[in-house]
């Protein structure tokens, strides 16, 4: 499959967010990643995944206790 590994640049595009947003979640550990020499590099299927995490936390009720 082509494309199947993602840059930064290319991941920021798909988020629609800065290159510098993509960098910082992945130092936190937040955004999945791995390491190509110095690069940065995502597979696309993990970044689908996240953003279905991302979006499934979104939608739970808050404790109201």
């Amino acid at each position: 499959m082509p494309d199947d590994i993602l840059t930064v640049r290319e991941v920021a595009a798909l988020l629609k967010v800065s290159d510098k947003t993509v960098r910082r979640l992945e130092a936190r550990g937040e955004l999945p990643s791995f390491r190509v020499g110095a690069q940065l590099r995502f597979r696309r299927v993990d970044i689908y995944a996240w953003v279905e995490a991302q979006r499934s936390a979104g939608s739970q009720p808050e404790d109201a206790g």
